[in-house]
């Protein structure tokens, strides 16, 4: 029986780097802020998971500043494992609980290139858990995705849950990654939930959206749909670099965790700076109500044959960055998201402006 537990979501300043040595400085920052987050905590039941959100290790600057793919690669992404993993690692180990974070990172299989790759590690200091993004932030985000590269990853990883929605079966419950954008699609969740996940850690989302209700609203909405605990912890407040005395909100919402009801358990409010938000995980209570709910308990009842219609036409491409480097912002929307959309219109699936 797994006992409940206080889970932990960090939600820190965070400071972009320009090469990869400046990421040292926000895992110091983290090291200072998951003591006090943990230990307070703690004070209601045992700290068994701690999340750190996207961004927080390296920032978001390869997607602000439209910096060439490569470069960023070669200066900035990391290796998993890694000094990085390795420092988190002692993080786990030292309050005995398990650390689910992400960062941009290199490929053996994929030279020149980086994904966007969550991971989590267990008290033992093992990496437990590696999820590379399938949904980045369209369509500023560089990082490269296994549909990206598609053929190769099906050859690597095969075409299975465990290729694009891996979940870690831990003492603690089954953990799943859904980084960022990828909650703004109800499929990556429930690719998650059909591989098994308990716990899907959820990373941060940027303003407007996220000060207009959508974070909330997809936090609350992925968590009911698929009867799992969603972690969605914020960042604090974004310095361009390491030396920059500008605090920019970029973020701008509640961090909270919700229950496999949907039910909001833990929340704070967004402050702009460092803080960290808490609730109870009951593995044993969501496993019940999976088990015995006759309503509410939605997985069970999935017409999937009926489903399979909606997607059997593909739209966006795959093998994107196959042969070359991701786009820049411009390149981007005029090889990409224009095309799209003049697709969606050739298949009536929207409407042209012109036409009633």
């Amino acid at each position: 029986m797994i006992e409940p537990y206080q889970v932990v979501g960090l939600i820190p300043t965070m400071r972009g780097i320009r090469y990869r040595d400046e990421i040292k400085h926000n895992l110091e920052h983290l090291e200072h802020l998951a003591k006090a987050a943990s230990w307070l905590s703690a004070m209601a039941l045992p700290v068994r998971l701690i999340t750190i959100p996207e961004g927080a290790l390296q920032g978001f600057n390869d997607e602000v500043l439209d910096h060439d793919h490569e470069w960023f690669a070669r200066e900035c992404a990391i290796d998993i494992p890694g000094p990085e993993t390795d420092a988190l690692g002692r993080m786990a180990a030292t309050y005995d609980a398990y650390v689910m974070a992400t960062a941009k990172a290199r490929h053996p299989e994929f030279p020149g290139r980086f994904f966007n790759v969550g991971f989590a590690i267990s008290p033992q200091q093992e990496i437990v858990l590696i999820h590379h993004k399938v949904t980045p932030l369209q369509p500023v985000e560089h990082s490269v995705t296994p549909h990206n590269v598609w053929d190769r990853w099906v050859e690597l990883y095969g075409d299975g849950l465990d290729a694009f929605y891996p979940v870690a079966d831990t003492e603690i419950g089954r953990l799943g990654i859904m980084m960022a954008n990828e909650a703004s699609y109800p499929e990556n969740a429930r690719g998650l939930a059909m591989n098994g996940c308990e716990v899907a850690y959820r990373g941060p989302y940027p303003h407007p959206h996220a000060g207009n209700g959508f974070y909330e609203i997809q936090n609350r909405a992925r968590a009911l749909d698929n009867n799992m605990y969603v972690v969605a912890n914020q960042i604090g407040t974004y310095y361009l670099y390491t030396d920059s005395d500008v605090p920019i909100d970029t973020f701008g919402s509640p961090s909270m965790i919700c229950d496999y009801r949907g039910s909001v358990v833990g929340e704070v409010g967004y402050a702009g700076h460092s803080t960290y938000v808490a609730g109870t995980v009951d593995i044993g209570a969501l496993r019940d109500f999976r088990a015995r709910a006759q309503f509410g308990n939605w997985l069970k009842d999935l017409t999937t044959e009926q489903y399979q219609a909606i997607y059997r036409d593909p739209i966006y491409p795959k093998n994107l960055y196959l042969d070359r480097a991701p786009y820049d912002h411009a390149e981007y929307r005029r090889e990409v998201t224009e095309k799209q959309i003049e697709l969606l219109h050739s298949r009536d699936v929207w409407r042209r402006p012109d036409r009633s």
